[in-house]
Parts: C-alpha cells; structure tokens; sequence
C-alpha cells in the first residue's frame, strides 16, 4: 500500500525517522526497454529536479525471485522522498546482475540526453545498488563483475541469497566488492533454517553463516556492516530494514551527517538498537 511505512514503529529515533518520508515531494517516469528481461525502467525522483540546477544521487534496486518494479512503487517513492533518484526495473530474474548493469548505462545516457527530465540531474559520483533476496546476489555481481560496476559507491543487501544457493545464477564473490557494504538479514527460519551443512541442504536464504562469511571475506579498509533484524522472517525484510537502509545511503551518498548517527562509532544508533542482533561493523 501507498502507505506502508506507517505501519512500521521503532524505538530508535533515526530508524523511525529515516523508514518514514522524506521532505521531498515525487515524481515518476517510465522509460521503455529494449531488452525483454527489463522491459521498463521505472524511475523516481524529487519533483523539484526539474526547476532547480542541483545534482542528485541514484539508486538502483535489484529485484528480488519474481518480483518487479511495478511491484515496489510505494518503496520507490518513499525513497525518492529523501531527495534521491531511485530505479528499477521489471526483472524478476536478477541474480546475475547483468539487468542491474544495463539498467544503470541506460538512466545515465539520460543525463546527458537534453531531452530527458533527468538531464544534468545524476550525481554520477553517488550512485548506490540496493538487493533483496536474488537481488542481493544479482547486486553483489554488479558491483563486482561488470565494466560500469566501478561507478557505484555503496551497497546495501536484504537477505543477499547465499552464495552455494546463488549458484543457479552462477555464484557471487562476495570478496570482490570493494565499496561500503550494509548486509543485513532476518532471524527467521526463512532466512535461517539452521542447518549444519548450508552445502548439502537449504539453510534458509540468508543464514548467519552466509553474513559471517561475507563480512569476513570482505577486506578491512572498506567500512562493512552485518546485523540481522530480530524475528524477522524473509519476507518481511524489505519493510523491516527500510530505515537503516534509507540513513546507510543518504551517509554515503549524500554526506548526511545524522544519518550517520546510525552506524559510525562506539555510540551508534544500531548498537542500541533492540530490534537488531548479531550487529558487526568495522567503522
């Protein structure tokens, strides 16, 4: 529903804050694809991009298993509200990244399309990848596999498949990526099934040896955070981790210095958090 986030509540000032909307009013465009796995890039933006000369960030969300663009709207838009540029598409098959790749060449041809709304409006040195579920397999491999992968800047992954399940798409590495990465997941069995062995048998999509892994596998000069929302089961991790997910891009893209209350020292707002477990960073 339009109205989603209000059905989320939080005891933690910034979360509650950012999973809300944002100052910004929205406005919306659909650009048709050529290639028959996106077919439409859908994109949404602050409705003042138009009048004014300023510059803004983009994000690009990464589908997750049979889901699409159309599907998201009201996430689009709240994004968007943050005063971003959020996109997807209408994949619903992602995990290779390569919808993600051609989805981002094509937004930022319209930055330099004097006919396009978003022409000069793409801060193209703030770009951002979000991915759920597939998605979060499909967003590893974009920043990490493809010749524009190096345009991003930050990741954030909602229950990233884990990477013996992500060989159906042909495997992620999650060693590879090299900029700011936010993985989160739930405590659900959905997402963690407790199994032994996640080789031999399905440990759920995202199980805490799968953040461990990746956290771990990743280099210590890039700042890196894991934690995983308590109870929550995997579907319901979109809306669960909205907020931190807004305040982990407006930091990194944006350089807001509140948002970043969320995540940077000893005091900050995620170590506190009750709603959160299993929290690590290195920043």
């Amino acid at each position: 529903p339009d109205d989603y986030y209000t059905e989320f509540q939080s005891n933690a000032i910034l979360e509650e804050k950012f999973a809300g909307l944002g100052p910004y009013e929205v406005s919306n465009t659909v650009i048709e694809s050529e290639d028959s796995a996106i077919q439409n890039i859908r994109i949404w933006y602050p409705a003042e991009i138009q009048s004014g000369s300023g510059k803004y960030p983009l994000i690009i969300l990464v589908n997750a298993s049979n889901m699409a663009a159309l599907n998201y709207e009201p996430f689009f838009k709240r994004l968007a509200s943050w005063g971003l540029i959020a996109a997807g598409n209408d994949d619903r098959q992602t995990g290779t990244g390569l919808s993600a790749s051609r989805t981002l060449d094509d937004i930022l041809t319209l930055n330099t399309d004097s006919a396009s709304k978003l022409y000069g409006k793409i801060d193209e040195d703030a770009i951002g990848i979000v991915g759920y579920s597939q998605g979060g397999a499909g967003s590893i491999r974009a920043v990490t596999e493809y010749n524009n992968s190096d345009r991003y800047k930050a990741i954030f992954t909602g229950s990233a498949a884990y990477a013996h399940l992500a060989l159906m798409w042909g495997g992620c590495d999650a060693s590879k990526v090299s900029i700011p990465w936010f993985m989160t997941a739930g405590t659900g069995k959905s997402d963690d099934a407790g199994a032994a062995d996640i080789t031999k048998e399905f440990g759920g999509v995202a199980p805490l040896s799968s953040l461990i892994e990746n956290y771990n596998s990743m280099t210590d000069d890039v700042f890196k955070l894991k934690a995983r929302v308590s109870g929550a089961e995997h579907e319901a991790m979109q809306i669960m981790t909205d907020g931190y997910m807004t305040a982990w891009m407006l930091y990194h893209l944006q350089g807001n210095s509140e948002a970043a209350g969320v995540f940077v020292g000893e005091g900050a707002e995620i170590l506190g958090n009750s709603g959160w477990q299993d929290v690590e960073k290195n920043g």
